[in-house]
């Protein structure tokens, strides 16, 4: 399995009622960092999210979802008021980000979520560079567990994000709304042939995997539908 580079490291926490996996990826030279799905929503995951960014002198410059689920956005007020970073999602999930995710935490969360949810100014396409001290992650579009699921590579340290789309051993749900078996099955295609076999994958909920694992021991990855 690959190893990071010495110049960049990954910070996990597993947070809220979903237990989530909140990222954040840090060049160590630059201190510059991108937080990706930013799910802390209990005060003692904001206070600890918080702390590990003040205690490294990080400084976020990206805040970016996999996708617009409730449980991968419970921080951005924290990340919008602390550091002035709205979020950043692919553009299918315009429709999500801006209708039916308040409509889905106004239900999850019994009419009494407690924090503003900001709204992305920018929105994601396929192919986008994000830049970050010496390191970039691309953008690659993979729809089905939502419209604009996607995950995020950084092709020097050999590491993707998946969100929701592949887990150790496991897939992306498509009966939520919005969702597409066929759309994940392509994705899961698509991507598992685009990527290394030593690619970390680091996804949305549980521990971490490989391409070339996911490959061997996925039972879940099947040949494309079209």
């Amino acid at each position: 399995m690959n190893t990071l580079l010495d110049n960049i490291k990954v910070e996990k926490y597993q947070v809220n009622q979903c237990e989530e996996c909140t990222h954040i990826l840090y060049d160590t030279d630059s201190r510059e960092a991108v937080i990706i799905d930013c799910g802390v929503y209990y005060e003692n995951e904001r206070r600890r999210f918080l702390n590990f960014i003040e205690q490294n002198n990080l400084r976020p410059v990206r805040l970016l979802l996999t996708h617009a689920h409730h449980d991968h956005v419970c921080g951005n007020d924290l990340v919008y008021e602390r550091f002035g970073l709205l979020p950043e999602v692919h553009e299918a999930d315009r429709p999500l980000m801006t209708g039916h995710l308040l409509l889905r935490i106004d239900e999850f969360y019994n009419h009494h979520y407690p924090y503003p949810i900001p709204m992305p100014e920018h929105y994601l396409t396929d192919g986008e560079i994000i830049q970050f001290g010496n390191h970039v992650l691309k953008v690659i579009h993979t729809p089905g567990h939502s419209p604009g699921s996607v995950f995020f590579y950084c092709e020097k340290a050999g590491i993707a994000f998946s969100g929701d789309t592949l887990f150790c051993r496991d897939i992306g749900r498509t009966n939520l709304p919005f969702g597409s078996e066929i759309d994940i099955v392509n994705s899961l295609d698509y991507i598992t042939h685009l990527l290394p076999d030593d690619t970390i994958i680091l996804p949305g909920h549980g521990k971490k995997s490989t391409i070339g694992d996911e490959k061997l021991f996925n039972s879940q990855l099947e040949y494309p539908l079209f």
